[in-house]
């Protein structure tokens, strides 16, 4: 039976919400940071296996916080799962195949950008998958979870909930500046056409998939600044660790020459200095 509690698309962004300044929003993050690599050696050493997955509207700010999440911790720890267009062998595989292809060992996390949840989305709007296979995953999806925590695996999901206006504004942005061009597709915007029919496929995904096994935690992204902070500290609060950082390493003292002459610098290939 489908949870019938679900969390709503957020239209309420807070009026006259208090501005956070650069120079507050730097000394949060820097401090939640270290606390990331504190989290990663917990994994580490625990052998913990997890798994986070981001999901939203397109320019939620999905992408922003997973590089602020992995920007000083270890890519051999912590890796990004983002994957493209399923090719012709894979569309005939088990849905959920590939991305567990993907899924950690011991003492891994793994952030999918956008996750098997693209059935219950993107493909469900666009067209992309028989009603079919659309309602399969909504039946399998809750126990594939299901399955995943059984076997040990940390499983936590954000839905970054932007509104009409704000995604409008961040389009037009991207719209405007050359750097940011690539990050707007043709389905981009044709997500942006269809917005209510993906409000409705997110409160269906809501219905059968926000479960207490695997609940969904929603975050409020109108402020990007605010909702990275606020998901990394509640994604820092959802694993209990401890800090088993290590006490500051002594240099050894360099080897000395013992005659070795290293060759002229004028033998190498140096790239010219610009700047």
């Amino acid at each position: 039976m489908p949870n019938k509690s679900k969390p709503r698309e957020t239209k309420e962004q807070p009026s006259g919400e208090k501005r956070l300044k650069k120079k507050e929003y730097r000394k949060a993050l820097a401090r939640l940071q270290v606390e990331l690599v504190t989290l990663q050696g917990w994994i580490v050493k625990k052998g913990l296996r997890v798994v986070v997955i981001f999901e939203g509207r397109d320019a939620a700010g999905k992408g922003g916080v997973i590089k602020r999440i992995t920007q000083r911790m270890n890519p051999r720890v912590c890796r990004i799962v983002a994957l493209g267009t399923p090719t012709e062998r894979q569309t005939s595989q088990w849905y959920f195949q590939r991305y567990i292809a993907h899924l950690p060992a011991a003492g891994e996390m793994v952030l999918y950008d956008r996750s098997w949840y693209n059935r219950a989305g993107v493909e469900r709007v666009m067209g992309f998958c028989t009603d079919k296979e659309y309602s399969e995953f909504l039946r399998s999806c809750p126990e594939f979870e299901r399955m995943l925590i059984r076997d040990g695996i940390i499983l936590i999901k954000y839905w970054f909930s932007v509104s009409d206006e704000e995604q409008e504004r961040r389009f037009q942005a991207r719209i405007e500046d050359p750097t940011k061009r690539w990050k707007l597709s043709p389905m981009d915007l044709e997500s942006r056409a269809r917005w209510v029919e993906y409000s409705k496929a997110k409160d269906q995904m809501f219905a059968y998939t926000d479960t207490k096994q695997s609940p969904w935690f929603v975050i409020n992204a109108d402020n990007k600044k605010r909702a990275r902070l606020n998901c990394i500290h509640h994604l820092l609060s959802m694993i209990p660790h401890e800090d088993l950082t290590p006490k500051p390493l002594v240099l050894p003292p360099r080897q000395s020459a013992m005659g070795y002459v290293r060759p002229p610098l004028s033998d190498q290939t140096f790239v010219p200095e610009v700047y």
